[in-house]
């Protein structure tokens, strides 16, 4: 039963992984966008983390994982002579890739971890079932990377510690070899993936304050006991450590630097990223521009929204004794005190816990009670839809096809009009109460007949939305203004063409697409050409002003995002 329910949330977990939905920037903004505009001729947007002087953005983590991939297809393309694979086949390609990594790696790290072999199937079928592996994990997150890092961590901790077990090695350094070495070295480098990124604190790939302060201290107060030949084994343990931190320096030195980066620059000048990261996040008021949330947001909040069900599960545990010893393992430690180390800081998001998700739930019995299972299949379900199918889920498409509508608007436009091939210009779209479009989405448009430009008015209010349309959109012609036959000009046709992208339920907008009875004529006219259906957006929720019913009304039963063409009421 265990394992053909395993084959059936497998067909899930592919589901969700090619469905488009988009859960925070981070996902394309802190990987793929990174590298596209490098690799391709895509548009790209790098964002402060990348720019700053002093950058707090590792990318030695980041290009084996996305880099490699998007290089080797454009290797392929380039040999065959296709010329460059197109943005939606980057895109399927990579969450097909992490969809593998989490099939293979997170599922196999889960299998090892449970020890006992009567549990190990059911446990990784409850971790299977979990929306946060079907969605959070399939994205193409830096936490889905740290998830397998920090389980693998312990599957080489536990492999270890059997061996030392099995071959009545008491004390592992007193007679370690080069593959215990080895071994260890591989052990650190992934344990030492504590450090602070960006605005938050979250694992990385390398970190030598974790390193250095941390977890060597702790190995030279092992090894210094001993004597012999133990303090070799520590100067090898040191050695390998110090072996991937310069390869990660070099790394990072060489992005960022790439157009003047040489070994004796590097050596010189190095980009130490999680240096740069430590300082900025010690800055509580750069912590603040990114939000601030209470210290309690992780455990009470965040935890909760994660495990649903086996959270309870995991509270009641602590009232019983065979509980308290599950969560007294290196798993539910390692799970509990990462998320205790996360809530010293005041900028908390659910992501950041999702490499504690898998652990904890290898913590809890799966249990055969009608009740757990039911809530736990109803609250997976649930988030399962909303947050891997509906969650922003119209941006992905609609940047995907903006060149098809751009072109069908512009094709309309000239019928009748003009002659042959569409005139050079701009198209700008705006996007506004969306997250920010990814740009290298749009592909290489190198051929395409007008230049694509991408506006972000995030969440502005409504009016400052129409003003900045207001600037942007052309003025008449002359002729039009008259009242006789548009003339074709530049500004006539598509070259200074404007394109809002907003959701369905947004009713600020009934004023200018005709759906509102209001007397008031406004100066623009917003023109439909495309809609996606299957798109939620949770922070158009206003249940203090509108009430309960009526918001989820207007959000759910209006739901989608639709690109619509701009244009003047004075020249229709």
């Amino acid at each position: 039963m265990w394992r053909r329910a395993y084959l059936v949330l497998l067909l899930v977990r592919i589901y969700f992984a090619l469905s488009p939905s988009y859960l925070h920037p981070d996902e394309h903004f802190q990987g793929p966008e990174v590298f596209a505009g490098r690799i391709y001729s895509y548009p790209s947007q790098l964002t402060w983390e990348f720019t700053s002087e002093h950058p707090i953005r590792s990318v030695f983590p980041l290009w084996p994982v996305y880099g490699l991939p998007m290089g080797l297809m454009s290797w392929f393309y380039n040999e065959t002579g296709i010329g460059s694979p197109s943005a939606d086949l980057v895109y399927y390609a990579l969450r097909g890739g992490m969809f593998v990594l989490s099939f293979v790696l997170e599922d196999w790290a889960i299998y090892e971890l449970v020890s006992t072999p009567r549990y190990r199937v059911q446990t990784v079928v409850l971790v299977a079932s979990s929306y946060v592996t079907w969605t959070y994990q399939t994205h193409t997150f830096s936490n889905s990377l740290e998830t397998l890092l920090v389980a693998w961590g312990l599957v080489l901790i536990q492999r270890i510690i059997a061996n030392k077990v099995r071959t009545g090695k008491e004390t592992a350094y007193a007679e370690a070899t080069p593959a215990d070495i080895c071994a260890e070295a591989l052990r650190l480098f992934l344990m030492c993936s504590a450090v602070p990124r960006r605005s938050h604190w979250r694992f990385q790939s390398y970190n030598i304050p974790c390193f250095s302060l941390g977890a060597g201290p702790a190995i030279a107060a092992a090894f210094c006991s001993q004597s012999g030949s133990r303090p070799l084994a520590l100067v090898g343990f040191v050695g390998f450590g110090s072996l991937f931190t310069l390869i990660a320096i070099l790394t990072d030195t060489a992005f960022y630097r790439s157009t003047s980066f040489s070994l004796l620059d590097a050596i010189r000048h190095p980009v130490i990223t999680p240096l740069n990261n430590l300082v900025y996040n010690s800055n509580t008021s750069n912590l603040a521009v990114h939000g601030l949330h209470h210290r309690y947001q992780h455990f009470l909040v965040n935890l909760p929204q994660l495990l649903g069900p086996a959270f309870v599960i995991l509270i009641l545990s602590l009232f019983t004794r065979s509980g308290i010893s599950r969560l007294s393992n290196k798993r539910a430690v390692s799970a509990i005190s990462g998320t205790m180390i996360l809530s010293i800081f005041p900028h908390q998001e659910p992501r950041f816990l999702i490499p504690c998700v898998p652990l904890l739930l290898t913590c809890i019995r799966p249990l055969r009670s009608r009740p757990f299972l039911a809530a736990w299949v109803v609250f997976n379900a649930a988030l399962g839809f909303l947050m891997g199918i509906y969650h922003q889920g119209g941006v992905v498409p609609t940047q995907l096809e903006i060149p098809a509508i751009v072109s069908a608007s512009l094709a309309t436009k000239q019928d009748g009009q003009l002659a042959g091939p569409a005139l050079g210009g701009t198209a700008t779209v705006f996007w506004w109460k969306t997250y920010s479009p990814p740009l290298w989405l749009l592909g290489d448009n190198s051929s395409f007949p007008v230049e694509v430009k991408t506006r972000d008015l995030m969440g502005i209010p409504g009016m400052e939305m129409i003003q900045e349309l207001d600037t942007a959109v052309p003025e008449c012609p002359a002729s039009s203004k008259a009242g006789s036959k548009p003339v074709a000009s530049d500004d006539s046709l598509g070259n200074n063409s404007v394109f809002l992208v907003a959701p369905r339920s947004a009713t600020f907008l009934d004023d200018y697409t005709g759906l509102s009875s209001s007397p008031v004529d406004p100066p623009l006219r917003l023109r439909e050409l495309w809609t996606y259906r299957k798109h939620l957006n949770l922070d158009d929720l206003d249940f203090g002003d509108d009430g309960i019913l009526p918001t989820l009304k207007r959000v759910i039963g209006r739901r989608g995002l639709t690109v619509w063409a701009v244009d003047r009421v004075d020249c229709e």
